[in-house]
């Protein structure tokens, strides 16, 4: 296992904030992975830094995930948590196996995809998933948790609810095969593929206009694309009873509605390109706060605060943000 001293995370976010590791462990086995996180309980765990901000200060320990392996197992694909997600991906696409195609472009790993339960273009990962390989850092043990056990919901799991127990070590797909993708269920998607709702297009061709999409909101990461120095998409679409009037909504599980986030935030009266100083919103999409260079993480957060406070005013409605903030709160 690799051992490091004073290493600065900024270097390994997307966000490019976070002031240095006092000890950082890098592991790339799953029994390394396993003795870091035990050693170290209360080490921070930190994949492909595509989903937090990390503070100025920095962390006191950190162990960085780096594990990899794709493995065939009865027709399922089972995958170390290290490997990059979008790789990961691209290579389904490329085998002819379809269910992940319209989350393509999606920064991070395949460990932190059933954390935040990912997804986009009306597809999420917990369609796929049949069972995550885990540690469990309060009794040391490592075992297998069901997808019926994992507590998926709207960018929500059993692992995001309870931070800090779980590790994620390996993630089981059950994908489908064949040419054409899965039903096309966002209507930005199906206009791009020139299809209809719940019609099915060739995988490659969805993965390409998934990709298209992304890449013109910013949502690639591109060292070309300032606004790609993002979380991401920052806010997640709020649940309520009733939209505001005017507001893209459409029906959530619970029987509520769910509201376009980046729409409020507009409304709001925060445009594209809104902010002044080193950080700011996207100047392609609004619901990204991005690093226009050498912004500090309180600054990218007073942002963030200032785009919630403002929605909460105008609309009542309380934005919760998707990435994880380390030593500082909204």
């Amino acid at each position: 296992m690799l051992t490091r001293y004073g290493v600065p995370l900024a270097d390994l976010t997307t966000l490019r904030v976070g002031g240095p590791a006092g000890l950082l462990l890098e592991a790339r086995t799953e029994d390394e992975l396993v003795e870091a996180a035990t050693t170290h309980p209360a080490a921070l765990v930190l994949g492909g830094g595509s989903n937090v901000v990390l503070p100025d200060a920095g962390v006191p320990e950190v162990v960085l995930v780096r594990t990899t392996g794709v493995q065939e197992d009865g027709g399922d694909l089972v995958v170390a948590a290290g490997e990059d997600w979008d790789s990961f991906v691209a290579r389904t696409v490329a085998d002819g196996r379809v269910g992940l195609e319209a989350l393509s472009g999606i920064p991070g790993t395949v460990g932190a995809s059933p954390i935040q339960n990912v997804g986009a273009y009306g597809a999420d990962v917990a369609s796929v998933v049949v069972a995550v390989r885990v540690l469990d850092r309060r009794t040391g043990e490592v075992g297998e948790l069901a997808a019926r056990e994992c507590g998926f919901g709207y960018r929500h799991s059993a692992f995001k609810a309870d931070p800090g127990r779980w590790l994620v070590l390996a993630v089981r797909f059950r994908l489908g095969e064949g040419e054409l993708g899965a039903p096309v269920r966002y209507a930005e998607l199906a206009a791009r593929l020139g299809v209809a709702l719940d019609a099915r297009a060739p995988a490659r061709a969805v993965r390409e206009a998934v990709l298209a999409l992304r890449r013109g909101k910013g949502m690639v990461l591109d060292p070309a694309d300032p606004d790609s120095v993002s979380a991401g998409s920052f806010f997640t679409n709020p649940v309520v009873e009733v939209a505001p009037p005017g507001a893209p909504s459409w029906p959530d599980t619970s029987g509520r509605v769910k509201v376009s986030a980046a729409w409020l935030i507009e409304q709001a009266g925060f445009g594209k390109g809104w902010g002044e100083g080193r950080a700011g919103l996207s100047s392609k999409h609004t619901l990204a706060v991005v690093n226009r260079g050498g912004a500090t993480a309180e600054e990218l957060l007073e942002v963030a605060r200032a785009v919630r406070a403002g929605v909460r005013d105008r609309f009542g409605i309380t934005l919760v943000h998707e990435p994880v903030v380390v030593g500082a709160t909204l």
